[in-house]
């Protein structure tokens, strides 16, 4: 893989930061799958959410099955903090940002994985659990589904995620192998 090329790549999408990390680095924690399952309505209801991603064990350790890991960052500005509905409309730009970034790095013949944000909204009503995902190739599970402390994470590199009142920053992980 050439990194440089890559980072050359990376510079030219509108990432707030990115950062590359080894896997291992990664702090898993059963206490994010709970706040899932005890305040999040997406809990149970698709294939990017617990229960359907498995255990934070076996997320765990399909996460660290790969060799490396870069988490990027976006960061939009919305009119009113407290307005949830105007946050979650700046998710697709960042959706289609990872899904850039991720096929940045198939191109260079990585296999990878892509954590992203929130629940999959990508069909109306999802086939959970009566049939498999109708794009499991456009589909990320969230960063959290996972178990992952993404602010742990953040933290030690660096990355900047409490910006501002009214700015929203979108995390992913794209796990790769060369």
């Amino acid at each position: 893989m050439d990194r440089d090329l890559l980072c050359q790549q990376l510079s030219q999408l509108p990432l707030l930061q990115y950062e590359f990390f080894s896997p291992q680095e990664l702090l898993f924690s059963d206490a994010v799958r709970h706040i899932c399952r005890e305040e999040c309505s997406m809990y149970g209801t698709n294939w990017a959410c617990p229960p359907a991603v498995g255990t934070v064990e076996q997320c765990k350790a399909r996460c660290l099955a790969f060799e490396q890991a870069l988490l990027i960052t976006t960061i939009t500005e919305i009119p009113n903090a407290f307005d949830m509905d105007a946050a979650l409309a700046t998710r697709p730009a960042h959706e289609a940002i990872t899904h850039q970034v991720e096929g940045l790095l198939k191109a260079q013949g990585c296999s990878t994985m892509a954590l992203s944000t929130e629940a999959c909204s990508l069909c109306r009503h999802c086939t959970y659990p009566d049939a498999p995902c109708r794009h499991p190739d456009k589909m990320y599970p969230c960063v959290e589904s996972h178990g992952i402390v993404v602010t742990d994470l953040a933290e030690r590199h660096g990355i900047e995620f409490l910006a501002g009142s009214n700015l929203v920053t979108w995390f992913s992980i794209i796990f790769f192998t060369p």
